[in-house]
């Protein structure tokens, strides 16, 4: 609590925030009348939710550049990141990840097998999306009991879902970094063709092993390519559209010797049919179905394991009027089914499993007069998991979790709103969770699922606060989930072979899985003020801080993994020709960790940028210039499994040239 108290005074000393963490332009971050889409059915304003919506836009994904979608959302409060290697980053929300936090394209799965291993990459390039949503709270219930902690969307044109305003549009990028002799290029187009339109985008991305105070880190390396092409047909309000994907990199497992060698074939819809027949408005389709394989290499050329996931993720969503005092209301069903094997050495650890899940839900909204606005949603889902546990004989369970949330928000005043949401989430277990029986040679640990676990139940409440006035703006969140039945992987102190464990000095750390009682508890807040404003442009001052705290129950100790506090602050300016900014952060060191876990050092974080568009006639063409941990401090990510043999990336220069059609 204390360490609450202070993040709040810290958040308010600083006049606060972090529009500008992300190292963009105030310009549009600041714009708190922005629609998002992730947090419901009916696209809403970001300040019409009663839980907070980040929303980090384009801007900041070029100037972040990097390999993963985690490395653009640094700097949002409450995510993080597990940091394992440059092509294997999983953002975590408010200590969550993996199975708590799901991972989206344009609302559709990500199909990759990233939550099965922390060396496991994310197969969406983040340089084709148009802007990412973050949404934590009542609001993620929508997405299935697999986004318990948060949803990541990744929104971007493959599928167009309107028209071009013009014929033919373009941008093109190019960077190039000191770090790690990065060299990056990607471009996007879209094309309008009388009732249809066109999407085309592409990436190749090259880095070298990159360098800390420490020295070189050794296999850090990065080469990635893919590109997707898609269209869609309109005819009136509705529309009908498709997209194909392709994905490969190569990259370095820094803690080990191994690297990886992944692609993925995805194929994506979205679809609307405008009804607006009496309630009945539109239908909704969202589609996708990805072939993954990766394969783990040796040094020697030889492949030691190969990973396969084949999985269709569709959902369906009915959009209804105002039905009395209901303003607005959706329903919707949803069906996966995911096909995972492994071939190779490492094939002992998970043997193949079917995931297959059907779900219904509802989501509805209901305005009491001009101040008050309530949220409610129930969901329904029932998992089968299929696979074979440690004792090799086959298993099938059967899970069917309900959930539900409530939310309210409160204009209290013409420049304050309030907030408050309270879900009770519950979560099916995961396939690693149920049946890993084994070795896992990247993160070195040998997993051991349990075939018995039950249903997690996280019961969650959440407090929100914006402040909106002409020159300062707030958003702060306070919040607590108990957990029953909380599953994790617990470490034991014991080391393992590749044949078992309770060998003394083995390769491997033992790891097992678990349930109890849980307690996450944090805090976070962003703010901005603006210290001038002229026609030349605005220069605003920004903070930022959050924290998190997680317990298990019953005298268990820390949850495992879990991200220290940070708060910092620093200055944007948003003018005609020129931008800058200027972000410090301190990480707080981490001593609150797991069992037979160790604890990590703080560190400084200092980042800037200055954007130039030297040509009024072409206000489409962008030099920047970017630095990233420009005080080379030495840090460590307290949420990864190697941190105590890598060390993050050292100073960095990014030189980017971003040219673009308007």
């Amino acid at each position: 609590m204390r360490s609450i108290l202070f993040l709040g005074t810290a958040a308010a000393a600083l006049l606060p925030a972090a529009v500008h963490a992300q190292q963009t332009s105030a310009k549009t971050n600041d714009n708190h009348d922005e629609i998002v889409v992730t947090a419901s059915p009916f696209a809403t304003f970001v300040d019409n939710s009663p839980t907070i919506v980040a929303k980090v836009d384009r801007n900041t994904v070029v100037q972040t550049g990097g390999a993963s979608i985690a490395n653009s959302l640094a700097n949002i409060p409450g995510v993080s990141a597990t940091s394992f290697a440059q092509g294997a980053s999983r953002p975590i929300i408010r200590g969550q990840d993996a199975n708590r936090v799901r991972l989206l394209e344009n609302g559709t799965s990500a199909s990759d097998v990233s939550d099965i291993g922390s060396d496991h990459p994310i197969p969406i390039d983040p340089l084709a999306a148009q802007s990412i949503e973050v949404v934590r709270g009542s609001a993620t219930l929508r997405y299935g009991s697999q986004a318990i902690g948060g949803v990541v969307n990744v929104l971007n044109n493959r599928v167009p879902i309107a028209l071009p305003t013009r014929p033919f549009s373009f941008e093109a990028n190019g960077n190039y970094g000191t770090v790690s002799n990065t060299r990056e290029l990607s471009g996007l187009t879209d094309v309008a063709i009388g009732d249809f339109a066109l999407h085309g985008d592409a990436f190749w991305r090259r880095t070298g092993d990159y360098d800390t105070p420490l020295g070189k880190q050794g296999n850090s390396y990065f080469r990635g390519s893919g590109g997707s092409v898609g269209g869609s047909f309109f005819a009136g309000e509705s529309h009908v559209g498709l997209s194909y994907t392709r994905y490969d990199a190569d990259y370095g497992i820094p803690s080990d010797e191994t690297h990886i060698v992944a692609r993925q074939n995805k194929l994506m819809t979205r679809d609307t049919l405008a009804i607006n027949s009496g309630i009945l408005k539109q239908l909704d389709f969202y589609g996708s179905y990805a072939d993954y394989k990766h394969s783990e290499v040796t040094p020697e050329g030889e492949v030691a394991t190969t990973f396969l996931n084949k999985e269709y993720d569709g959902r369906a969503e009915l959009i209804l009027g105002a039905l009395g005092p209901v303003q607005n209301t959706a329903l919707g069903v949803e069906l996966q089914r995911r096909n995972f094997s492994a071939v190779g050495e490492d094939a002992t650890y998970l043997f193949p499993t079917l995931t297959t899940s059907e779900a219904g839900y509802v989501f509805t909204e209901l305005p009491l007069g001009d101040a008050l606005r309530l949220q409610a949603s129930g969901r329904v889902e029932h998992t089968r998991v299929r696979g074979t546990p440690a004792d090799d004989v086959g298993r099938v369970r059967n899970f069917t979790p309900v959930s539900g949330s409530v939310g309210a928000l409160l204009q209290a005043t013409p420049t304050v709103k309030l907030g408050l949401s309270f879900s009770s989430t519950g979560r099916s277990p995961a396939q690693t969770e149920l049946y890993a029986r084994g070795a896992h040679e990247s993160t070195s640990t040998f997993e051991t699922g349990d075939p018995t676990l039950k249903i997690e139940r996280a019961n969650s409440l959440e407090g929100t606060f914006r402040f909106r006035s002409d020159r300062f703006h707030l958003d702060g969140s306070v919040y607590y989930s108990w957990f029953r039945n909380y599953i994790f992987g617990q470490l034991t102190g014991d080391t393992c072979d590749e044949d078992g464990c309770g060998v003394p000095d083995g390769e491997f750390r033992e790891l097992n899985y678990l349930q109890t009682g849980a307690r996450f508890r944090g805090a976070e807040a962003q703010a901005s003020y603006d210290l001038s404003r002229s026609e030349a442009g605005r220069l605003s001052l920004n903070a930022l801080a959050d924290y998190t705290r997680a317990t298990l129950t019953g005298g268990g100790g820390n949850v495992p993994r879990i991200p220290p506090y940070r708060v910092g602050g620093g200055f944007t300016w948003a003018g005609r020709t020129l931008d800058a900014s200027l972000l410090y952060l301190y990480v707080g060191r981490q001593n609150k960790f797991g069992a037979f876990g160790t604890p990590t050092p703080h560190y400084n974080q200092l980042n800037a940028q200055v954007a130039w568009r030297p040509f009024k006639a072409f206000p489409g063409m962008e030099l920047a210039i970017v630095g990233q941990n420009l005080t080379d401090d030495v840090q460590r990510a307290a949420t990864s499994f190697n941190k105590d043999v890598v060390v993050l990336p050292g100073r960095n220069i990014r030189f980017v040239l971003r040219v673009a059609s308007f």
